[in-house]
């Protein structure tokens, strides 16, 4: 990192870039972990694709404005199988004990009806008619049974939701798109010839990284006030992609338990190769080492502009979110973790005999007791620059995004689709409203089961559920095709996300999608792309 100072090499770190599991690592909490991995080919044999599957799909056919509900049809008393009204014979909502998020009935109901599978064709796609962005895509899936299945592809967003209705997955991940169609891959006389050509620049962030200085909660649980880190770290990243590197369409999305995750949708962004995307992942990273090493911030000064930029956006969530709320030097063991953190050992005693004759004294008294104790006197040898900087240390140790940079580094990295449902939680991995970025509940975030009972429940009038957007989102969710505005007028033929809370969150990754796709028409921009396609093998 350019304005970071490594106290040692880390020479273990290239080693392990050039590996890969053949398979997720089971620490036992299965699927309930957020955690995205790099994993190499498994010995699973692609699944067979159907005969029907390799006709031409029709343009209009694709994407028709009922196409994800042809088999449902939300406009009209749904009297399937598959129902989640209680009055269906085979309702999984019937019986006294609730269904978990995984099961398959479950999620049969949630990506029949509710996944935005036309609006994540687009997003993948970069453009309405079907692209080799979208054709070569790996996508992977975790099927009930913990197998897990790499390189799939499909030619169209139907013969993508289909398999997912025929395999019933828990989960689904995206990953690069390739020089060939990948399952293809071992059909290609030169095995090198088969590699990553693009993806998303993504960035991870975990709650469980934060365990060292949130007093709230730990592991996978969180609270209002522990979400506040995630907050000030997609402030903080946001800022600096867009600022420092010209990055416009970065897409944020909930992961569903304890974290966010970043996916930079530009066409320079999605072309970078694996030096491009350590070299910005290493712009990022700041806070370096675990729960129990010491000093987990060294950087040069002055200050480089983004860290100077970063400490503006982060000193009131320091004095707010951390000092008042977490209040991390309550107990003496936290308190001695600061004290090793300033430059001056007479001024660290001068600072432990007075908390130690006050126990009860919070943190945002502790941190005004430093520059208290320093103006009088109590070190002659005391470096006031040393100080402040030490303080600034201890600012963003406390504050900056704490990122898993190995999920930026790579092209063949794997990360959770938006829109899949949390298997421990039953929460969707809606995407974050940046523009509206303090008003995220990750707690309010729907669920499958909520998602069913709001389906339910809808009477044909208003009842558009928890979360209805304002007259603002209204003019952005209308930015659609004229179809979509006459729907809209209308109030028929409403897709099922559209009666329920899912709405909001839906509108917003429209919205993100057209100007996507917007951008990908420039001139410029086709250029490139034909370029790119030019050197495919």
């Amino acid at each position: 990192m350019p304005h970071s100072v490594s106290p040692e090499a880390d020479s273990s770190n290239a080693v392990a870039e050039e590996t890969m599991a053949d398979a997720p690592v089971n620490d036992g909490v299965g699927q309930e972990t957020d955690n995205d991995i790099t994993m190499a080919e498994t010995d699973a044999l692609p699944v067979a694709a159907n005969v029907e599957d390799k006709k031409d799909v029709k343009l209009e056919d694709l994407f028709a404005d009922v196409e994800s509900d042809d088999e449902f049809p939300s406009s009209r008393p749904v009297k399937d199988e598959f129902s989640s009204s209680p009055a269906a014979a085979a309702s999984p909502m019937d019986g006294a004990v609730p269904m978990k998020a995984s099961d398959p009935e479950l999620l049969r109901i949630f990506y029949q009806r509710f996944f935005p599978w036309r609006y994540l064709f687009q997003w993948l796609n970069h453009s309405p008619t079907p692209t080799n962005d979208f054709v070569h895509r790996e996508f992977a899936f975790t099927l009930q049974s913990d197998i897990y299945l790499r390189y799939q592809s499909f030619p169209s967003s139907d013969l993508l939701r289909k398999d997912v209705l025929r395999q019933l997955p828990t989960r689904f991940e995206i990953g690069p798109v390739y020089t060939t169609n990948p399952r293809d891959r071992k059909t290609l006389r030169n095995a090198s010839a088969f590699k990553p050509l693009a993806k998303e620049l993504c960035f991870d962030i975990d709650l469980t990284d934060y365990d060292d200085i949130r007093t709230c909660c730990d592991k996978a649980n969180i609270c209002h006030r522990c979400w506040r880190f995630i907050t000030m770290a997609v402030k903080v990243v946001d800022v600096a992609l867009r600022e420092d590197f010209g990055f416009k369409h970065i897409l944020w999305v909930y992961s569903g338990r304890r974290g966010a995750h970043a996916w930079v949708c530009d066409k320079k962004a999605r072309m970078m190769d694996d030096q491009k995307r350590r070299a910005i992942a290493g712009y990022l990273e700041v806070i370096r080492g675990g729960a129990q090493s010491g000093k987990k911030v060294n950087v040069w000064r002055p200050l480089h502009p983004h860290l100077s930029r970063s400490l503006k956006i982060l000193a009131p969530h320091f004095e707010t979110d951390v000092l008042a709320s977490q209040d991390p030097w309550a107990d003496s063991t936290r308190a001695e973790h600061l004290l090793s953190l300033l430059p001056d050992k007479t001024l660290n005693e001068s600072l432990r005999r007075k908390w130690d004759s006050s126990p009860g004294r919070g943190s945002a008294s502790k941190w005004a007791d430093i520059d208290a104790v320093a103006k009088s006197g109590a070190s002659k040898n005391l470096d006031a620059a040393a100080l402040r900087d030490a303080k600034q240390d201890v600012v963003l140790e406390y504050t900056y995004p704490r990122l898993d940079i190995e999920v930026s580094k790579k092209r063949n990295h794997l990360l959770k689709s938006p829109f899949v449902v949390h298997p421990g939680t039953g929460r969707v991995c809606v995407p974050i409203d940046t523009r509206r970025l303090e008003e995220f509940d990750p707690l309010g975030v729907p669920t499958v089961h909520e998602l069913l009972e709001e389906i339910d429940s809808w009477s044909g009038g208003g009842g558009e559920g928890r979360g209805e957007k304002d007259a603002a989102d209204k003019e952005e969710a209308e930015a659609g095709d004229e179809k979509e505005r006459e729907k809209a007028k209308s109030g028929g033929n409403l897709q099922d996300w559209e009666k329920t809370s899912l709405k909001p969150y839906v509108e917003y990754f429209r919205s993100f999608v057209l100007t996507l796709m917007k951008d990908e028409r420039d001139p410029k921009v086709k250029r490139e792309r034909e370029e790119s396609e030019a050197m495919e093998f």
